[in-house]
Parts: structure tokens; sequence; C-alpha cells
């Protein structure tokens, strides 16, 4: 990577990125190395991993450049902050169980934010504004869970979400009662984003990764309507000439092709 930015024997492309433009793929790397997991592709796992790396490797020359820090920095910030974080392991404290772990570890999280002088001593505090706002909202939930804050089980999130529902509902009939009215359209995004809330609360509590969750539904869509568009095709006609009842045929058609030993 030092070569790669090097100011005159380097790649055009490498010398013109900073923090800000790697961001973007960081991200996009991380996303890919989620994928390689729900696919269980290990071999591609190690590649995208390796990926992964390389952004850490990016981000980390172009702060020594700056003479802000190296990557042999990152690593020992991430190694002393693992032990420092662990004091059932590496020290004399005791963790029975993975909740006294996350308490523990939230607990030692604050005391560093005191001592970076953070005067935020919120029970949310430190959750990155940054993250996707589906995985913010699970973070918010489970820490307000923490402090005891939470629905007792799935039955009163179920029956929040058909309220939100129903909420939606309402605010869809007053924007088509008039498409100009900004404020039913303001009304109908707000009620969306609560019940897109709900919807991730209710994953916090069925243990399943929203993001996970969303990734299967994404593909078996996509596998889906691929075949719809094989299926429309081998029967000499494009999806996209057909009307919605035809294409709803060639969908149930292509749930039925799953099902089949």
């Amino acid at each position: 990577m030092a070569r790669l930015r090097d100011p005159q024997r380097g790649c055009p492309w490498d010398l013109e990125q900073d923090f800000a433009s790697i961001a973007a793929y960081t991200i996009e790397e991380a996303y890919e190395v989620a994928d390689a997991i729900d696919r269980g592709d290990l071999p591609g796992l190690c590649d995208e991993l390796g990926d992964l790396l390389l952004q850490v490797v990016f981000h980390a020359q172009m702060a020594q450049e700056q003479g802000a820090f190296g990557f042999g920095d990152v690593v020992d910030a991430i190694s002393d902050k693992m032990i420092r974080r662990h004091p059932h392991i590496f020290g004399d404290a005791e963790a029975g169980d993975a909740d006294t772990v996350l308490r523990n570890w939230d607990a030692i999280k604050r005391g560093e934010r005191a001592a970076a002088g953070d005067p935020d001593t919120s029970a949310l505090a430190g959750i990155a504004r940054g993250l996707p706002e589906w995985q913010r909202a699970v973070k918010l939930q489970a820490r307000a869970a923490r402090v005891g804050f939470d629905w007792p089980g799935p039955a009163p999130v179920i029956d929040k979400l058909h309220e939100e529902i129903e909420e939606v509902r309402a605010e869809f009939a007053a924007v088509v009662a008039d498409p100009d009215d900004a404020a039913a359209q303001d009304r109908l995004e707000e009620e969306l984003g609560d019940l897109l809330f709900v919807a991730a609360n209710l994953a916090r509590h069925a243990k399943v990764d929203v993001g996970a969750a969303l990734r299967r539904a994404n593909h078996k869509f996509e596998r889906r309507f691929r075949a719809m568009e094989a299926m429309a095709e081998a029967d000499g006609q494009p999806l996209s000439g057909q009307s919605l009842d035809a294409q709803d045929g060639y969908w149930h058609r292509a749930k039925q092709a799953e099902r089949r030993p």
C-alpha cells in the first residue's frame, strides 16, 4: 500500500483517495464478508476477509502519511482494548455467562468514555450514527433492554406490530385522499419508520439478525424473480410484456418449483 501511495511512482487512483472516499468501500467489503458467511463459502470468506483487511491497511497508510498513526498502532490499540474489556480472562474479575460479559463490557466502555472526557452518560451513549439504520435500531433497543426497558416477550411486540400496521394503513388512506398533503406524507413516513422499528425489535426478541434475515429475503426474491423471467422466456414472451396477473402466475410457479423434491 505504501508503494501504491508513493507520490512519484504510485497508482493514480490510489493516490486520489482519502478517508471519506475509501469509507464506502470499507462498508461494502464488510457486507461481502457477511454474504460469504451466509452462503457458507469458506474459500470466498478467506478472499473477502483479505479484501476487508486491505481496507484497514489503506486507512492506516493514509493516517501514517499524516503522522497520525500506523498499522502497528491499530493492532496495538485493539489488542489493548481486548485485554482491557476482558478482565474475566486477563484479570481477576468473574463472568459466568455471556450476559454478565456484556454488562461488564458496557460498564468498561462507559468508564473509557468518562476517562476520555465524554459527558454523555446515557445507556445509549456510543452507538454510532453511521451504522445502517436497522442495525442502529437493534442496538438502541438492546441497550435500553439492559436497563430493563423492554417488552417481556414477543407477544406484545407482535401486538404492537399490528397496531403500527393499522396506523400505516390510516396514513396511506390520508395520502391517497390528498396526494398534495405534505403533512400526511410526513406522517406516513413516520409511521412506516415506527413499523420497521417494531419489526426490528421483534427480530431481536427472536434472536434473529435483521440484516441476515433481510439478505435471505432479498436472495429469495431475486432467485424467484429470475426463475419467473426464465419461465416467461421459455413460453416465448418476455416477462415485462405481460399483465400483473400473468406475472403473478409465474411467481406462484416459481414458488412451487422450489418446493418440489
